[in-house]
């Protein structure tokens, strides 16, 4: 039995390059579609790249010929005049049926917790929008449901870091009650690619060991940096602006309407065990040191399709 072949979307982006790292220790052949097909990345040429070709669906069929397994990290954050939720649902639904169509053997998709389609935010009905495609589809697959994903190329947790260090008292909309459960993004690249060895239908909320209130995720990181803050509770359209004023001042999106719905709904809490083991505290303990000390901006990985994924 030859090499398996598995497609990556985004192989040189964030929990894609993950992914893509454990396969190719396991000794699999890679893919990767990519929007970025020239940023830098570890990996030599030991992936091979192929372009998404939205505009064209044989040539999207004909890249997913051969799959053992597809792992689908494509999705965007919030949209954006050169992007959209709308269009995503609108791409991963194509990219189902051309891996139907590929006979492609497993799907690995990445979803959100507490996904709705009554769900008035994007982000979330869209989510749920893909779940349901994949549930009606013959495809084999597993969905699975992570929360906030730390690492050396996050944006959340970096950004807090970084506010902290640079003002002298942190906000948090309204109470600050409302609870997030990080998973680091190589727990869930290993749960990816085990997931991508079954072939049952599953669907796995991705959470981490750990359960912090915003502002108490606020509070650890400050003590754990070396820069404790004085938090205060503000009323969400204050935060916002405050928000849209730092995010002019670095060229960035630092959060949205919808981010902050979202938050305050609680929808990034579930009840399910944990599915990664590393502890957001003692990484973050880690990498006191440099956690922070970069903003990282969405926009720029999204101008600069060269530089490889990270801050800055």
């Amino acid at each position: 039995m030859g090499q398996q072949l598995h497609v990556v979307t985004g192989a040189f982006g964030y929990s894609g390059k993950y992914i893509t790292r454990r396969l190719l220790a396991a000794g699999h052949r890679v893919r990767t579609l990519t929007g970025s097909p020239k940023r830098a990345h570890p990996f030599g040429d030991q992936v091979e790249v192929h372009p998404f070709n939205w505009d064209n669906p044989d040539a999207l069929v004909a890249s997913l010929v051969g799959t053992t397994v597809l792992y689908n990290t494509y999705w965007v954050r919030f949209n954006h005049p050169t992007f959209k939720h709308s269009i995503a649902v609108d791409h991963t639904l194509a990219l189902f049926g051309a891996a139907a169509r590929a006979g492609v053997e497993r799907i690995v998709h990445t979803s959100i917790t507490n996904p709705s389609e009554d769900c008035p935010l994007e982000y979330f009905s869209g989510k749920a929008r893909l779940e349901r495609a994949l549930a009606e589809s013959e495809l084999s697959h597993a969905v699975l449901r992570p929360t906030v994903l730390f690492g050396p190329e996050d944006i959340l947790v970096n950004n807090i870091a970084w506010a902290l260090r640079k003002l002298p008292v942190f906000g948090v909309f309204g109470r600050g009650d409302y609870r997030l459960q990080p998973i680091h993004v190589d727990d869930f690249a290993a749960l990816a690619v085990a997931q991508g060895q079954s072939r049952d239908h599953r669907v796995i909320d991705a959470i981490g060991p750990e359960t912090f209130s915003y502002r108490e995720l606020v509070e650890t990181i400050g003590d754990l940096i070396g820069k404790p803050r004085p938090v205060i509770g503000v009323p969400p359209w204050l935060g916002l602006a405050t928000g849209w004023l730092l995010g002019k001042l670095v060229g960035d999106v630092m959060i949205t309407r919808d981010e902050i719905d979202g938050l305050m709904a609680d929808l990034l809490y579930t009840e399910s065990a944990p599915a990664g083991q590393t502890k957001l505290t003692e990484w973050a303990r880690q990498n006191a040191a440099t956690l922070g000390v970069r903003y990282a901006s969405e926009l720029a990985r999204r101008r600069d399709r060269t530089r490889a994924y990270g801050l800055g």
